[in-house]
């Protein structure tokens, strides 16, 4: 029975995890959690990259000295975009910074001035958001950043902790994707597009595919004098790849909704589709487990609750998810919306959200919100609406019908947005497994260390291996008459 270690670190928590091939089921341990989150120091927003390392460094302390484990290999998975830079010796020259800083406010309107919009799709493949990896390279070139003209290395988050465990600096390709720095058809960094933007093209380093077996794991001698020669697996990096190699799904004709901070949706495609359509609609082509891709849309998600969860529990209100989900059930149905896109200047930066949803809602003509019923009613129909139009682009974009949309994530033991998904989008909802980033981790590493023989294989493990719950769509005119107004307020 191999078991295998996964590192699954958030926007707001990390998760230690053993998996388990048990038969012809996998079953899950958690063996650690740590908290994330931005850190403020004077004008910038921070992650603190060396206490997520101490997280990690804890884990494999659970894991090969408390539980006394000995697994096949390990890996980890973390967020996009954001990065840290290595000086010529391979040390980190800067705390990475969050991607919510503001340093990326108007940037992405000054790369158009050199680039156009159209050739970075066209090169690219990724939607636009001012938080993407390409414009933070650019608001240091705008600030004369003397780490990056000093920069040996760049590597992702997930990179640079893969660097420290291992000595081995590579980007795993699902998060060299994601920067809009990658040429996915060249299947190489996009050179000469950086060189034009001055970001020095020279520190972007090997990109290795997901499934690469980056050496035996180098973590301090004196924690760990006996790890052995446990081989470090680059997985899909990106959590949301990591996610979608979970999707319990059966063909090719489902919709996937990785449900947390982010809404992530879209379409599994063999290949990137860049097309004018992909454009207009800004859809992304992000690099996939298995060498697929993830033709998706990114929703403000998640982070909308959280935000408003921070003000409630400053005014001394605190919820667990369910009651959450019960308190938006008390609501009227069918009230005020908003647009959850990620560019979005009320939503995107830490902040006031209830304050910030009822300017939204003055702007656009509708009533204020008092109460948190309300508010919460109001992001989660606004949610299932975005995927409703999510989805109608999205079968424009492939030229087939949808059939199914599986949620996974923490978002999909939300009964009451499942259930809204399944109405509004008129399709039906498979819920489940709700920790579908470590899943995919695992089954990576599995396939990788030849425990199975591919991602199918280990989809079907998943179908046999955690509780599923369907969602059957119940339209109604009331869905139509809100979609119809939702569409008057979309900001994208």
């Amino acid at each position: 029975m191999p078991d295998f270690l996964a590192f699954d670190i958030g926007s707001s928590e990390g998760r230690v995890s053993i998996g388990t091939l048990a038969g012809d089921r996998l079953n899950i341990q958690f063996l650690h959690r740590f908290p994330n989150k931005a850190v403020p120091v004077q004008d910038s927003l921070y992650w603190d990259i060396l206490y997520l390392w101490d997280g990690v460094l804890a884990g494999l302390q659970r894991c090969f000295g408390a539980a006394g484990c000995h697994p096949e290999s390990l890996a980890l998975d973390t967020w996009s975009v954001d990065f840290a830079l290595l000086d010529e010796a391979g040390r980190l020259m800067d705390n990475p910074v969050h991607n919510r800083d503001a340093r990326t406010d108007g940037v992405m309107e000054q790369v158009f001035e050199i680039v156009s919009r159209d050739e970075i799709y066209r090169r690219t493949g990724i939607q636009f958001m001012q938080i993407n990896t390409l414009y933070q390279l650019y608001a240091l070139v705008l600030a004369e950043s003397s780490s990056l003209q000093r920069a040996a290395t760049f590597l992702s988050v997930a990179d640079l902790l893969n660097y420290w465990l291992t000595g081995q600096p590579v980007v795993e390709w699902t998060s060299a994707t994601c920067t809009q720095c990658y040429d996915p058809h060249a299947q190489s960094w996009a050179t000469d597009l950086l060189d034009r933007l001055h970001i020095p093209s020279h520190i972007f380093p090997p990109v290795v595919p997901p499934g690469s077996v980056l050496g035996p794991l180098r973590p301090p001698k004196v924690l760990f004098p006996n790890v052995g020669e446990t081989p470090v697996v680059a997985v899909a990096t990106h959590d949301t790849g990591s996610a979608v190699a979970a999707v319990p799904a059966e063909g090719e004709r489902f919709a996937y909704i990785s449900s947390g901070t982010w809404s992530l949706m879209g379409a599994e495609v063999h290949a990137p589709v860049i097309t004018p359509a992909g454009l207009t609609y800004n859809f992304t082509n992000e690099g996939g487990a298995g060498g697929t891709f993830r033709l998706l849309k990114n929703i403000l998600g998640m982070w909308l609750v959280q935000a408003c969860q921070d003000v409630w529990a400053l005014e001394g209100a605190r919820y667990t998810p369910a009651e959450l989900v019960e308190l938006a059930a008390q609501a009227p149905a069918f009230g005020p919306l908003i647009d959850p896109y990620p560019n979005s200047p009320y939503f995107r930066t830490p902040g006031d959200m209830p304050a910030r949803i009822n300017a939204f809602l003055r702007a656009t003509g509708q009533p204020a919100l008092t109460d948190r019923p309300g508010i919460l009613r109001c992001i989660f129909e606004s949610l299932a609406l975005k995927y409703r139009q999510t989805l109608q682009q999205l079968e424009e974009i492939v030229g087939y019908p949808i059939e199914v949309i599986h949620i996974v994530g923490g978002g999909s033991r939300n009964t009451l947005l499942c259930q809204m998904a399944a109405d509004a989008t008129n399709r039906p909802v498979i819920a489940g497994p709700d920790e579908a980033t470590t899943i995919g981790n695992i089954l990576v590493q599995a396939v990788a260390t030849g425990h199975l023989p591919s991602i199918a294989a280990g989809r079907a493990l998943v179908r046999r291996s955690f509780p599923l719950k369907r969602y059957e769509p119940c339209p109604s005119d009331d869905w139509d008459r809100a979609y119809s107004r939702f569409l008057h307020l979309a900001g994208e």
